[in-house]
């Protein structure tokens, strides 16, 4: 492939010759049973490419907590890894169909949906959460709370 910018500093002799970076990937798949073509270099190296998905929401997860481990104590940071876990699963579920939070990262969700300018009180026995109307955010962050609100109660 092509070197990026990023890339241009740390290239060998050889790739600064041709201009073309080249890279290893390891693997023990020699064919995948009853799909045609799974023995070719091109088609291990899209396999290889489609694990970018998986390192991009690792990423975002760490964003979320994760890279506050490890603990001293297991029992810790299996409880940190759960809640960092959910935090990342809710927020992948709450910003479902809205075309402005669908691939937004953890700082840009803080600064929309849980920085919140509301008021919540209560009156007669209901919680009532009162967002301004000049909020960019306001729908967004309702149908975000309307999903919440819909999830079963845990026993």
């Amino acid at each position: 492939m092509r070197p990026s910018a990023r890339h241009a500093k740390k290239l060998t002799a050889l790739e600064q010759a041709t201009g073309w970076r080249y890279q290893i990937v390891a693997t023990n798949i020699t064919r995948l049973h009853r799909l045609a073509g799974s023995h070719h270099p091109q088609w291990l190296d899209a396999l290889h490419r489609s694990h970018a998905g998986v390192e991009n929401r690792v990423r975002t997860n760490k964003a979320m907590g994760l890279n506050n481990l490890p603990s001293n104590d297991w029992t810790v940071n299996q409880g940190w890894v759960l809640t960092c876990n959910i935090a990342a699963d809710l927020s992948c579920w709450t910003r479902h169909d809205q075309p402005d939070l669908a691939h937004a990262e953890p700082e840009t969700l803080r600064y929309r949906l849980l920085h919140l300018p509301a008021e919540l009180t209560t009156h007669a026995r209901q919680r009532r959460l009162s967002i301004p109307d000049t909020w960019p955010w306001a729908d967004a962050f309702t149908l975000c709370w309307q999903r919440l609100n819909t999830l079963p109660t845990a026993t």
